[in-house]
């Protein structure tokens, strides 16, 4: 596995620290290896939401505004959501 090595201040390296000590984690390392993992995650979880909301902007330039009630918007956004999940 690399190995790096990194600067940080001093509440980042004491808020490390902490986790550690609190032994919900191993190791320095094993806390930054998860602070990294979830971040890739949430770019992924972004970069699908934004396909979303660019795919919602080329539907209503094709097909005008919609002219849905807000509880008719939500159920057809609770049938897409059981239909294609995050």
């Amino acid at each position: 596995m690399p190995r790096q090595s990194i600067s940080l201040t001093r509440p980042n390296d004491d808020w490390l620290k902490s986790q550690v000590d609190s032994e919900e984690y191993a190791s320095k390392s094993e806390v930054v290896n998860d602070l990294i993992r979830r971040a890739r995650e949430n770019q992924k979880e972004i970069a699908y939401i934004r396909a979303k909301l660019e795919r919602a902007e080329q539907d209503m330039a094709m097909n005008g505004p919609v002219t849905l009630t807000p509880e008719e918007i939500l159920e057809e956004a609770k049938k897409r959501l059981r239909n294609d999940p995050l």
